[in-house]
């Protein structure tokens, strides 16, 4: 079985090719990444193959699906504040980067694809938790884009027969995530400028509340996708219904360090919601033998990655 990641070199497509290579029924696994965001470490000891190039090509898209079983689409540009500084660049890569691995799909014997959607699309809708029947209301470029790649993967499915799987994903956070940029998810942020003794960064005055997801459980429902062929004619939260503010994390944080941080309060930035948390329902009854790590857990795993880096 030949599996195809885009974005594989990221963050999480080098968790998901380490958790696909383990797979017996999976013989090989290609990571397709431009490395604009993504890093050829992040492959180090997975059995992966990489091989560079852009989802905005389709000749090379075909080429590296040619035979593919399953494709699992993580390529994007990602970042809300990203976004907004540029929304063109993230439409493209976004939305017809999307489309074209679809077409690529298609041409690939209608291969079964796993598409990654964000939470972000729930955007300026206030209903807590989060139901994937709930009315979407962009806040971003990016969380328009992302509901482009939701959108075209199911309208795909319908109109093609195109065996598609679109997972919304929520503040997923674990090894592998960088931090050293201006766009860095927080707990990657937090981690690291804990660790270096800095300032935590906190936008607004941190009770903003997130389902954060520990990226070895978004791993192993990924596989599991691609293992049975799952596919869907709606979205799937892919969370597990917690609901975490930023100064909990910082709470446990400091917990788990045995001492204080610093902390510095800064304007809210633009496109940032307030509250997210995930209706798991639809996402039990696909997969419902999933056990998810739990925050504490997966944050001390985070801590112990970002403490093994080198200096």
């Amino acid at each position: 079985m030949k599996v195809v990641i885009t974005g594989g070199a990221g963050f999480i497509g080098g968790n998901l090719a380490r958790r696909l290579t383990a797979e017996p029924a999976i013989d090989r696994v290609v990571a397709f990444d431009d490395l604009s965001s993504g890093f050829r470490e992040n492959l180090e000891s997975t059995g992966a193959e990489l091989v560079e190039g852009t989802i905005l090509d389709t000749a090379a898209l075909d080429e590296v699906t040619d035979g593919a079983d399953s494709i699992v689409h993580l390529g994007a540009r990602p970042s809300v504040p990203r976004s907004i500084k540029d929304p063109v660049a993230s439409h493209g890569a976004n939305a017809t980067g999307t489309m074209n691995v679809l077409e690529a799909a298609r041409r690939a014997d209608n291969c079964h694809v796993v598409v990654a959607s964000s939470s972000s699309v729930y955007g300026a809708n206030p209903t807590l938790p989060k139901h994937e029947d709930l009315a979407t209301r962009p806040m971003s470029p990016y969380a328009a884009s992302k509901l482009a790649t939701e959108s075209y993967a199911l309208a795909w499915q319908a109109a093609y027969d195109l065996p598609t799987l679109a997972f919304r994903f929520f503040n997923v956070f674990g090894p592998l995530q960088a931090a050293g940029h201006a766009y860095a998810a927080v707990i990657p942020a937090f981690v690291s400028a804990a660790l270096a003794d800095e300032p935590l960064q906190v936008h607004g005055d941190g009770t903003q509340s997130r389902d954060f997801t520990y990226v070895e459980t978004v791993c192993s429902v990924i596989a599991d996708a691609v293992l049975r062929r799952v596919s869907d004619p709606e979205p799937v939260n892919l969370a597990f219904g917690s609901r975490t503010n930023l100064l909990e994390v910082i709470e446990l944080l400091q917990e788990l360090l045995g001492h204080d941080v610093k902390v510095q309060h800064t304007d809210p930035r633009p496109g940032d919601v307030p509250h997210s948390q995930a209706a798991n329902d639809r996402l039990m009854r696909l997969f419902p033998d999933v056990e998810p790590v739990q925050l504490r857990e997966g944050l001390a795993s985070t801590i112990e990655w970002f403490r093994s880096l080198p200096s």
